[in-house]
């Protein structure tokens, strides 16, 4: 048996597979986030441990554990925590929503070697302009810091003793050579650290360590668990839906959208606002355009009209031109392609007859007119989606994932109902680095149906596409 477990922000979840990758048992324990001050995010790794430990405890009980043999991990990405000589946690996590920083972000990221090296902006979210923020704000915990975690590698760091991290999760500090997949002396003297206050490095598939042995005696494991490397969250879940080899890749409409491929080499243009990281297995590296919001924004509209946002979804009946309102989805900033934290949320268009169908189709129409602006900008540099699977909450309405299947000119892939997010990419990734098995192993799941651009309307969505982008730019500096 193999186990994963990931650290997100509104919880832990822990899953535990078989040797024909079932899934056997799962556990969520919930976590919240800390906001003392505005454009302020921070958890306590200490609560990540409880949540952590409270899921697996959940996992044992009344189950024979002896089987496991290996651990992976996944989680938030960019968050700061910070270890004194002893091991103890010197202040709260800061997150990967955390704002504080965009000063220091924007001072690192005016210096060239950054995106040379990481061939990425250094946004506010990500680990060194934090670290800069607490040098500047915080000097005397800064000059007692002796390592710098990332938050899933906290718990390795319980789990194991070892303070080590992986590719694709330290590809989001601003201070890995993301080409050469080694940390990057410049970049850490860039912002007074060195090199020894990072966790080793190893590959997602490898073995980081062993699980302690109070730990694996407390879930009646046996004395030989090995803990993976393990991966970031969206690397985690390519794994999960085995978008691994160049060109394959997912759209997820959650919270926020993310369209992801898996890439052959590093290619990377940061002024594209595309995500180049690592991905979790060798040798491999993804490319991700990000919105801020997907979901979310038909969660906004739906407290607008004062209605469920499932209700406004099922209410809709096949697909449509884009031919009426014009929503862009910049509910709080924008990420690609414009790396945008001032642009607020456009609704523009409105007439007599705007009711509440005209507004959800608009919300969905914006959400995939910003995935197509991620496709495009991850065109720019090289990189090709042949096929997408489509995962998430929003992936339920056909009507929704049609217009966006349209929009990209991409087929859409819906799996069969199953588990094949993060949590099972730990576990995958548990399995290789227990058996040594590889990227082989993260087969993609079975497809229930599939959905093809609606090709009579391919004009209408190219059209509205080019009045979307004009759009920004008219408003984007009012």
């Amino acid at each position: 048996m193999y186990l994963g477990l990931d650290l997100g922000t509104s919880g832990v979840k822990a899953l535990l597979i078989g040797a024909e990758q079932e899934v056997l048992a799962e556990a969520v324990a919930p976590l919240s986030v800390s906001r003392p001050h505005p454009g302020w995010s921070e958890q306590g790794p200490a609560d990540w441990v409880a949540a952590a430990s409270r899921a697996l405890d959940e996992i044992a009980a009344g189950r024979d554990l002896s089987g496991v043999r290996g651990i992976g991990l996944s989680g938030q990405m960019h968050g700061a925590v910070c270890i004194d000589a002893r091991g103890d946690v010197l202040r709260p996590a800061i997150l990967w929503n955390d704002t504080r920083a965009a000063a220091e972000a924007a001072a690192l990221d005016a210096d060239p070697q950054f995106r040379r090296i990481t061939g990425n902006i250094v946004f506010p979210g990500f680990t060194a302009p934090k670290i800069a923020w607490m040098q500047a704000h915080e000097p005397e915990l800064a000059a007692r810091i002796d390592k710098v975690l990332l938050p899933k590698d906290y718990l390795r760091y319980w789990l194991t003793g070892e303070a080590v991290s992986e590719m694709s999760d330290a590809a989001g500090t601003s201070w890995l050579d993301v080409g050469g997949r080694r940390w990057s002396r410049d970049l850490l003297a860039a912002t007074g650290m060195a090199e020894a206050q990072m966790p080793a490095l190893v590959e997602g598939s490898a073995v980081s360590g062993a699980l302690r042995g109070d730990l694996a005696q407390r879930w009646g494991m046996g004395g030989d668990v090995v803990v993976a490397g393990g991966g970031g969250d969206n690397a985690a879940a390519g794994i999960g839906v085995g978008a691994v080899a160049p060109g394959t890749g997912f759209v997820s409409l959650g919270t926020s959208g993310v369209l992801f491929v898996a890439t052959e080499g590093f290619t990377p243009d940061p002024a594209t606002a595309v995500h180049t990281f690592c991905h979790a297995v060798p040798d491999t590296w993804h490319q991700m355009g990000v919105i801020l919001a997907a979901t979310d924004a038909l969660n906004w509209a739906a407290r607008l009209v004062g209605r469920d946002a499932g209700a406004l979804a099922s209410a809709l009946t096949g697909p449509k031109a884009p031919d009426g309102p014009l929503f862009l989805p910049y509910l709080s900033g924008e990420r690609t392609p414009h790396n945008d934290a001032r642009i607020r949320g456009i609704l523009t268009g409105l007439d007599h007859d705007t009711d509440a169908e005209a507004l959800t189709r608009a919300v969905m129409d914006g959400v995939a007119f910003g995935l197509k602006d991620c496709l495009d900008a991850l065109a720019a540099t090289g990189t090709r989606a042949d096929s997408l699977l489509a995962v998430g909450g929003g992936a339920r309405s056909d009507v929704w994932l049609t217009a966006i299947a349209t929009a990209l000119g991409v087929e859409l892939a819906i799996p069969e109902a199953g588990e094949f997010g993060a949590a099972f990419g730990a576990a995958r990734l548990g399995l290789m680095a227990a058996e040594g098995a590889g990227a082989e192993i993260a087969a993609a799941p079975k497809i229930a149906r599939r959905i093809a651009p609606d090709t009579t309307l391919s004009g209408a969505y190219a059209e509205a596409h080019a009045r979307y982008r004009a759009t920004y730019q008219a408003l984007k500096d009012i």
